[in-house]
């Protein structure tokens, strides 16, 4: 996943936020000279190493008088650009603006960025101060008029101006930013659009702080009999978890996912999975005062009628026209492509649980808090395998050196750690990364461990975005994860699935710091949302290789390669419980087209909770398997920036599963010409070119969906032929 930054859209920040207390108020008079002086944001350049952030100088009363500085600096520039006497030309507008707004987001992109990842009650007060002022700054911005008028006169002119295919692509990508925050509407219109804007920011900031609150306050005090079956590591963790909480020598289960879904995998107590799985599945959802549900409608609604103002029939068609698949109808065709026979492996996963059950003595059918324990006993008896015997050889330290060295074998990179560079929390580490030529490409942060005051999830997000129109500025990328923290004196381990989010968030992280372009607002991540998580997806294939985990899957305790009988037993497994992950995501993807699809006069008044069930029973899911995100805590579509856009990790996949093909069907997993064309025009190409076009000049030729649906065990072993997608209808 990747959060955006004010680099790239100054409102889709406001979307990742933390619960709130009482509002910090801007100061109404000029901050002294002695507050300026101390105010890093305030002051020209950073005396840092590579200009990195001066996390040990900066306090959370400078970030209001920062915003402030920044903002009105922001729009002396933009009103300068769109006064200029001048006719309007690609380099009084169009670079104008790219020059524009620097101040603004330095400070953006570090506020941001900590309300995600270390905030505090100061930080998630000045959020929920900030979340409409930013909004109705963007709304300053793309709803002027004259400044409209210079960049429709440019774009009108491009063909004619001389501009290299870069700098058109930019005159276009900016156009139409324009016209999708509504400037050609009439006055009327663009007021009623900027007045939702804002007040859609405010509804997403209460989205998240409400199941921020859920989350964070929720707890499951257990002691040592209660535990039974929970591995050693993760005790360890749940022990330290409590002892935080003012709860020493008891264990703790969050509803962080690293807490709450070991626990529903391992614990044999029946009725404590099934008391910590209604919490999971109710966060947002508990009729009280952090329920979403009212949000939600609003939310809808409003995204609706804001599409219907631009000239569309839903928000899933305004939001969709500028993606890979153009239309809900392509996106959906893929979804349900796939959700049949998901469906199907699906029922037949609970059935083989339920036989389980019935040979063991059960007198109960399977139940949503039964499905991972039941699924990790069938994995033991089917492939002789468990979570528990794989977890020693999945060493922390070892998957983050795994990762640097996928990045140096398919693009030359090298990450050295550098101590001398200031953090935002004592866990967090800092690596220059340098080329094959020894020349400097960046900086990379890693946050792994999971805390208090810490959004729940994985993501890659950035300080500094890369550029070079104006001279070299090299990008500053985090990768935030939350993997419970060993206990003092151990070595950390991880699932099998945090190495794959590992290598998920290093290609986001390889995205943005690969990026070579010249304008910051087509640089790294900055594409279209369906085709973004590509890069990160394509390098999750690398993990269960021989060659990785022959190398890095080393044991914790004697050092030992993983033996190549449980690799292959792990491999084999790989497949398993693909029914239960396809539906959980899919059944959530499906729910938020359907929210998406309503017009503003369906979208008026809806009962969330209906809606959602009735969204579900049209696809004929299974209650045993909820959604993946329920609505009232799917951040994803409500507090980020994937409204109708949930497929877009299965549309990605499309084209990793496909893409990683080209790599193995050399019978060379690095080849270099292959990894060079992935560098060109994918790692290193920001947004220089349509997503399709990106792919097929990679990859020689249109993706074929057959290698996913091949990866998930949903082909017969007779059907492994490729065909053509049929242009966007299948990415």
């Amino acid at each position: 996943m990747t959060k955006t930054t004010l680099a790239a859209a100054l409102a889709a920040a406001l979307l990742f936020s933390l619960p709130a207390s009482a509002p910090v108020e801007a100061s109404d008079t000029a901050p002294a000279a002695a507050d300026l002086q101390a105010n890093p944001f305030l002051q020209a350049e950073w005396a840092t190493p590579f200009g990195a952030v001066p996390f040990d100088r900066i306090r959370p009363e400078h970030f209001v008088p920062a915003f402030d500085a920044g903002m009105a600096a922001h729009l002396r520039e933009i009103d300068a650009i769109a006064k200029n006497p001048a006719a309007p030309d690609f380099a009084n507008t169009i670079v104008a603006m790219e020059r524009a707004g620097r101040d603004l987001d330095r400070v953006g992109a570090v506020f941001f960025n900590m309300t995600s990842a270390n905030s505090s009650d100061a930080i998630r007060a000045i959020q929920t101060q900030m979340a409409p002022r930013i909004a109705a700054h963007q709304n300053a911005i793309l709803l002027n008029p004259a400044l409209f008028a210079r960049v429709e006169a440019v774009h009108a002119n491009r063909a004619n101006a001389g501009l290299d295919a870069e700098q058109i692509r930019l005159v276009e990508r900016h156009h139409l930013q324009f016209q999708r925050a509504g400037a050609a509407l009439t006055e009327a219109q663009r007021e009623r659009v900027a007045a939702i804007g804002e007040r859609m920011a405010s509804l997403s900031s209460s989205f998240q702080q409400n199941l921020m609150k859920d989350t964070d306050e929720w707890a499951l005090f257990l002691d040592e009999a209660q535990m039974a079956g929970v591995p050693a590591p993760l005790k360890a963790a749940a022990a330290a978890e409590a002892k935080t909480r003012g709860q020493e020598g008891k264990f703790a289960i969050t509803l962080q996912r690293p807490s709450v879904e070991p626990f529903l995998t391992f614990a044999e107590d029946r009725a404590l999975r099934e008391q910590a799985w209604r919490a999971w599945t109710l966060r947002g959802d508990n009729n009280d005062g952090e329920d979403n549900k009212g949000l939600i409608a609003e939310i809808v609604a409003l995204r609706a009628e804001r599409a219907q103002i631009m000239g569309y029939d839903s928000h899933a068609e305004f939001t969709l026209d500028d993606t890979m698949a153009k239309t809900p109808e392509a996106a959906l065709e893929l979804m349900r492509r796939v959700w049949e026979p998901a469906l199907a492996r699906a029922k037949e996963e609970r059935a083989d649980m339920q036989a389980l059950i019935t040979r063991e003595g059960g007198d109960y059918a399977l139940q949503g808090w039964d499905w991972r324990y039941y699924a990790e006993q069938v994995r033991k008896e089917r492939f002789d395998i468990s979570q528990d015997e794989i977890r020693p050889y999945f060493q922390l330290e070892q998957f983050i050196a795994a990762q640097f060295y996928l990045a140096k074998r398919l693009f030359g990179l090298e990450f050295t750690e550098r101590k001398d560079l200031p953090v935002y929390h004592p866990s967090v580490r800092v690596w220059e990364v340098k080329d094959a030529a020894g020349q400097h490409v960046g900086l990379f942060y890693g946050d792994y461990f999971a805390r208090q005051g810490k959004s729940g999830g994985a993501w890659m997000s950035s300080y500094r975005a890369q550029e070079k129109f104006d001279g070299a500025v090299t990008p500053h990328i985090v990768n935030v994860m939350n993997i419970p923290a060993a206990p003092e004196g151990e070595i950390a381990t991880i699932s099998l699935d945090d190495a794959i989010t590992l290598f998920h968030e290093m290609g986001h992280g390889l995205h943005g710091l690969m990026s070579d372009v010249n304008y910051p607002s087509l640089a790294g991540t900055a594409v279209s949302r369906d085709f973004v998580e590509f890069p990160a997806q394509i390098l999750e294939h690398y993990v269960l290789t021989p060659h990785f985990l022959n190398k890095f899957a080393t044991h914790k305790t004697t050092g030992a390669s993983m033996p190549v009988e449980l690799q292959q037993r792990l491999i084999a497994s790989r497949q398993f419980n693909q029914g239960f992950a396809t539906v959980e995501f899919l059944s959530s993807g499906f729910v938020d087209m359907d929210f998406h699809a309503l017009t503003a006069e369906q979208a008026k008044g809806i009962d969330v909770a209906a809606f959602e069930a009735q969204a579900l029973e049209r696809i004929g899911a299974i209650p045993e398997i909820p959604m993946r995100h329920r609505s009232p805590h799917f951040a994803h579509i409500f507090a980020g920036g994937y409204s109708a856009g949930y497929y877009s990790y299965l549309w990605s996949e499309v084209l990793d599963s496909d893409g990683f093909d080209a790599f193995s069907e050399t019978g060379d997993l690095f080849n270099p010409e292959v990894a060079a064309r992935l560098k060109q025009y994918v790692f290193s190409a920001g947004n220089l070119r349509d997503p399709m076009a990106a792919y097929v000049a990679f990859r020689g030729r249109e993706p074929v969906v057959e290698p996913l649906l091949r990866n998930r065990g949903f082909l017969a072993d007779g059907d492994k032929r490729g065909t053509a997608a049929e242009g966007d209808n299948e990415g």
